[in-house]
């Protein structure tokens, strides 16, 4: 694809890898960049266009839909993290959250995006997913379980979208440096780099972006899934 040709919105851009995503499409040429946020602040990068989106609220999402008609390129990136396993949190509410936003958030605005992707000839849709949707790591596990959810969403769409032009693609880093993982204590990826890795796949159409070292570990995962899901489960052990 030609980016010249094409009109991007993203999710989640105030801040972290949202906003290196707008930056890099702005940079690699887009038309117009989206840059949508909770507030609708304008996010401080040169060519893009603020416009509010709370993924968990569907009516913010219909109205931005509304506004922004020529969308033909939407990254869903918005997301939260919170850090406990399955039984070791002390409730279900971070994992209510996760799913509300990472999951639902992501298939609210699909629902209302696809119809505009489809109405100006097709386009593409990427996914923020994780490695993690392969190989939970016990500690973030209800996260790593919502992250999964985005891949088999993601994986499902393909076929439902295929009819109306629309791509599907997932995008699975391993660690980004980012608020979100601020706390875990292991090599990351920046946020620009990730971004950089991201517009590669778009252009090419990869269904699975894997940046960094997690093109390595969906290898290992692939080699040998057993193996793989005891290695990371033991990760940070």
């Amino acid at each position: 694809m030609l980016f010249s040709d094409h009109v991007a919105l993203v999710t989640g851009a105030n801040r972290g890898l949202g906003r290196a995503v707008a930056a890099a499409f702005v940079a690699a040429g887009a038309k117009k960049v989206y840059a949508a946020s909770r507030s609708g602040d304008p996010i401080g990068v040169e060519g893009t266009v603020p416009v509010r989106i709370d993924v968990t609220d569907a009516e913010t999402v219909r109205a931005a839909a509304q506004a922004c008609p020529d969308v033909t390129l939407l990254i869903n990136n918005a997301g939260v993290a919170g850090f406990g396993g399955p039984i070791s949190a002390p409730s279900t509410d971070t994992a209510r959250h996760e799913m509300e936003v990472n999951y639902f958030g992501t298939l609210t605005t699909i629902r209302g995006f696809a119809p505009v992707i489809s109405a100006n000839g097709g386009g593409t849709i990427v996914n923020v997913a994780s490695i993690l949707a392969y190989g939970p790591i016990p500690q973030v596990g209800t996260y790593s379980a919502t992250k999964a959810a985005v891949l088999s969403m993601t994986q499902s769409l393909r076929g439902e979208l295929a009819a109306k032009n629309i791509q599907v693609l997932a995008l699975c880093p391993a660690f980004v440096d980012t608020d979100m993982i601020a706390k875990v204590d292991q090599p990351k990826m920046t946020p620009e780099d990730v971004a950089n890795a991201l517009v590669e796949g778009v252009i090419a159409g990869t269904e699975e972006i894997f940046p960094g070292p997690s093109a390595g570990m969906a290898a290992a995962f692939r080699a040998d899934p057993k193996g793989y899901e005891r290695k990371i489960i033991s990760f940070l052990a």
